[in-house]
């Protein structure tokens, strides 16, 4: 009798990839990678490093190459239970990478575009990189998730759904956080609060959402 052999090669391969990526990031910066470490339950990170971000920072470049690929892994599991389908197509994990970093880059620039229409640089510059910061973070906790999901555990919907709360969570936290900092000028400008809340964080996700299950 014939079996099929699955092979996770290419799992494999993008998971090594995001390690070197990380290991980069800690050579780097070895002092801020150890301050981001514990993002979640300390703000020092986000203090210290929000005055010293830059437009271009490599930190910040090289962890969200890992937030990329590790969400592209992710999401490819996902395809792969829903459609039940054992099959990795190269062709469907690049263009999952090549879209989820497209549409985080073209937000913040947006966002970034926004900022300078309505001459508020500085206040968006903070946010972002806080917001960006805990995303990148999940790119860390995908990372040995992938790794149990590939290797050890046999994926679930029930399973999914509690590593999707777990991310969301994550990434509500980070928000939470980010809207407590500014919580003055959105007290004075709630309603273009809702608006960019609607607008660039919940309409974005949804059109995204759309877009995987078509």
């Amino acid at each position: 009798m014939y079996r099929d052999i699955i092979s996770n090669e290419l799992f494999t391969i993008l998971m090594v990839i995001g390690l070197t990526i990380i290991a980069a990031a800690k050579l780097v910066a070895p002092q801020r990678f150890g301050d981001f470490i514990y993002i979640l339950g300390n703000s020092k990170y986000l203090k210290i490093y929000a005055k010293e971000q830059k437009f271009l920072d490599k930190f910040d470049a090289l962890l969200f190459s890992n937030l990329v690929i590790s969400a592209s892994i992710f999401s490819f599991l996902v395809y792969q239970y829903v459609a039940e389908t054992k099959t990795i197509s190269i062709n469907i994990l690049f263009k999952l990478v090549f879209g989820i970093g497209t549409f985080i880059l073209i937000k913040v620039l947006i966002e970034r575009l926004i900022a300078s229409l309505f001459e508020i640089d500085k206040l968006i510059d903070q946010y972002l990189f806080q917001k960006i910061s805990y995303k990148n973070y999940l790119g860390l906790l995908l990372i040995p998730i992938n790794a149990l999901l590939i290797f050890a555990i046999k994926p679930t919907l029930s399973l999914f759904y509690a590593i999707i709360a777990l991310l969301l969570i994550v990434n509500v936290f980070g928000v939470i956080t980010s809207f407590k900092t500014h919580q003055n000028a959105i007290k004075h400008n709630l309603f273009y609060f809702i608006l960019y809340l609607c607008a660039l964080e919940i309409a974005p996700y949804i059109i995204l959402y759309k877009v995987f299950i078509s």
